[in-house]
């Protein structure tokens, strides 16, 4: 069996670090992950082209293989024989430790890819096992904590990749409060040349914006989506030390929102056709590069099966 699965990244409205509650939407950057199971050779074995630990996609084989051990399918307890390795390759256009959800996108696409994979190969879907959309994602979630790549979990995020769109979310029930598609425009995304890995940042100065990134986040729950992303984004600065100006300019320029997503360094823009090219000239003098993007509706999805 040969699976291959795409992910898609996402942009932050609010960060979920500081009061558990949190809001992304999916953008057209991706992971994808090609899944084989070869052979009777239990192993796992992973390949990316990202420069990355790989700890993570083993997690999330070793964390599906678990789930779907043992299976109640169609009322039937069924074992299923797991003794075959798999083989793991992922390639990126998302970038890595930029605090576009390049970790969620990763479990997102592995879990499904080997679900997809294995599900082909012993001929069942996941509601015949009883299973939906959210258990793989609590699965990628729970390979993503365990491998140390998130502090909270990044329900929003993980789930802003895994369905795409908008999602707004509470990260500590795993809830989502709030999923709808996401207003089409044109995403503009300043990468500096350094990365930030959410599970190096200052968690005690995130926490002290509580009160005001809650004013952010019931923004997001009455629909202002970009002035929340803007306020979020604004205030994260402060408490991690980015340069606001890269927003403020952006803004100036007349980008609809624009903030730091996720802990940085990378900054997000939204503009329409008419102020996108004034947005990405507005950040020519800082050092680093743009991209140029648009809103992902789509989510996760197996793009080659069996």
């Amino acid at each position: 069996m040969n699976t291959k699965v795409r992910s898609p990244g996402s942009a932050t409205v609010i960060n979920a670090i500081s009061t558990g509650y949190g809001s992304a939407f999916g953008i057209k950057l991706y992971v994808n992950a090609e899944v084989k199971l070869k052979g009777p050779k239990s192993s796992i074995v992973c390949e990316t082209d990202s420069f990355v630990d790989t700890k993570l996609m083993e997690l999330c084989v070793e964390k599906v293989i678990e789930r779907f051990g043992i299976l109640r399918i169609s009322g039937e307890l069924k074992y299923l024989d797991m003794k075959t390795g798999v083989s793991v390759k992922t390639t990126s256009t998302l970038p890595a430790a930029s605090g576009l959800s390049s970790s969620s996108a990763t479990s997102n696409a592995v879990v499904m890819a080997t679900a997809r994979a294995i599900m082909d190969e012993h001929g069942f879907e996941l509601e015949d096992a009883g299973l939906n959309e959210l258990d793989l994602l609590n699965i990628a979630i729970d390979a993503s904590l365990e491998a140390g790549v998130t502090i909270t979990g990044a329900f929003d995020d993980a789930s802003a990749s895994f369905f795409g769109g908008l999602t707004v979310t509470d990260n500590i029930k795993r809830k989502i409060l709030q999923r709808k598609n996401m207003e089409e425009q044109n995403i503009l995304i300043h990468m500096p040349d350094r990365k930030s890995p959410t599970a190096n940042s200052d968690v005690g100065r995130m926490k002290l914006l509580a009160p005001w990134v809650k004013m952010a986040f019931d923004e997001a729950l009455n629909g202002k989506i970009y002035s929340a992303l803007t306020l979020n984004g604004l205030l994260y600065c402060s408490a991690l030390g980015f340069d606001s100006n890269i927003a403020l300019d952006a803004l100036d320029a007349g980008a609809v929102a624009a903030g730091l997503s996720g802990t940085g360094p990378s900054f997000v823009a939204v503009a329409n056709n008419r102020n996108a090219d004034r947005v990405e000239e507005s950040w020519s003098s800082y050092p680093g590069r743009v991209i140029r993007t648009e809103v992902d509706n789509e989510g996760t999805k197996v793009v080659r099966s069996g």
